[in-house]
This record gives C-alpha cells, sequence and structure tokens, in this order.
C-alpha cells in the first residue's frame, strides 16, 4: 500500500511538472491552469492519499459514486461533477459540487436551476460542447452554443462559467489540436458579447492523452485520470 500510495503522488508530481511545461511553450503562467485529478472507479483511499499532498479537486462521472465519496471523504474537497447528467439525479448533487461540467441542454439547465433554487445556491456550470460531432459523444453543436448559453443565462440561480469538451480518443494528441483551437475560440467569442451570468473564465479540456496541447491551445482546466490513477478497471 505504501508503494501504491508513493505512485499516486509520483504521478501528480509528474503531471503538475507537464502542466508547467506546456503552460511555458505557450507562454502562460501554470498558476492559469487547474487540475482535476478524475478519481472515478477509484477507492476513496487514494482521493485520501493525494488529499495529503494539497490535490483538493476532484472530477467523477457518476452521481452515486460521487456521494458516497463525499459522504466518507475525511475533510472537505472540491467535487466536479464531469459525466453526462440526468435530470432526475440533479437534486443529488446540486449542492456538492463546486462546478457541472457536463450541462449539454436548456432542460438539463431548467433542472438545475430548479434543483438550486430549492437549496438557496447558485450553481456552477461548464455547457458541454461536442465539437468533434462525434455521434458517441454527449454535448451540445458548436452552432447552437451562443443561442443556449443567452437562453440559460437568464436562470438567476445557474451561473455559466464557460465551456468543455472531451475530444475524440486519439494514438497522437497532435490531431485533437484543431478542436482544442475550434472550442478556445467559440470560448472568447462569446466571452466578448458580455452576457449577463456568463462569465467565460473557465475552459475545460483536455484528458491524460492530450492535456498537454490543450493547455497550449488555452485550457484554464484539465480533467486526468489514467495519468495519475493508472488504468481503470471496468470489469469490476
Amino acid at each position: 500500500m505504501l508503494e501504491e500510495n508513493v505512485a499516486l503522488e509520483e504521478n501528480l508530481a509528474k503531471v503538475k511538472e507537464n502542466i508547467k511545461a506546456a503552460c511555458e511553450r505557450a507562454g502562460r503562467d501554470a498558476g492559469e491552469v487547474t487540475l482535476v485529478a478524475v478519481s472515478k472507479m477509484k477507492p476513496l483511499e487514494d482521493i485520501e492519499t493525494l488529499l495529503k499532498v494539497g490535490q483538493l479537486e476532484y472530477g467523477e462521472n457518476y452521481v452515486q459514486e460521487l456521494c458516497e465519496k463525499e459522504e466518507h471523504v475525511s475533510r472537505p474537497v472540491h467535487w466536479h461533477m464531469i459525466g453526462h447528467l440526468q435530470t432526475n439525479k440533479v437534486k443529488y448533487i446540486i449542492d456538492k459540487v463546486v462546478l457541472i461540467h457536463s450541462v449539454d441542454s436548456v432542460h438539463l439547465a431548467k433542472q438545475i436551476e430548479k434543483e438550486a433554487a430549492k437549496k438557496n445556491i447558485t450553481a456552477q456550470i461548464l455547457l458541454q460542447v461536442n465539437v468533434a460531432e462525434e455521434d458517441t459523444k454527449f454535448g451540445m453543436d458548436t452552432d447552437e452554443v451562443l443561442r443556449m448559453a443567452e437562453e440559460i443565462s437568464q436562470f438567476p440561480h445557474v451561473h455559466i462559467r464557460g465551456l468543455m469538451t472531451s475530444a475524440p480518443f486519439v494514438e497522437d494528441p497532435e490531431e485533437n489540436r484543431c478542436y482544442f483551437r475550434k472550442l478556445h475560440k467559440l470560448f472568447v467569442d462569446i466571452g466578448e458579447k458580455n452576457i449577463d451570468n456568463v462569465t467565460m473564465d473557465i475552459l475545460s479540456m483536455g484528458m491524460t492523452n492530450d492535456y498537454e496541447v490543450a493547455i497550449e491551445e488555452g485550457a484554464t482546466m484539465v480533467r486526468v485520470g489514467t495519468g495519475i490513477f493508472g488504468e481503470r478497471d471496468y470489469n469490476k
């Protein structure tokens, strides 16, 4: 177990080094990029190990898993809902997460508004964009994001903080540079419109296989799972 803990800490340190190097290549400050450790399907013990070295941001894909970990974790952490969120599950996580990355419809945003109003809180959200137009991925089409942002901005208990995408899984991360560049342009364009209740200060893109390229193209938040926790066993 001690060896596993050391490996986790070393993996985290390596990812942080890579983030710093990518920022240097892009002429950016490493402080501009937030690392979300994607802990889905990984035991709470792994999170506890990384908490000891200061990692506070954790991404989960499944509502039940997030709620169980939130209930048992030894100290408060910043939970991110990064997986597809069904409307009937919103109520379970609305007051547990600092950010919902995966808002892909006005319908879902309406439910978030409803549940946030009940708790008298303002939900912080990102609009999920299917920038590569993959049939297997959730997300808005790029040409509908602005319209949806304007509509969702009317909800008083929902605050749009930016955009998120999951790029295709590719062997060569350079293949995703065009998608990251496209999303960054959309991010900047919407930000320049100064829509009330839309801040556009978070661009969540880049995962284990391509986060360095994403940072070079303007990501302010990256979601790294395998690069920190190792491969997942989906047969469990």
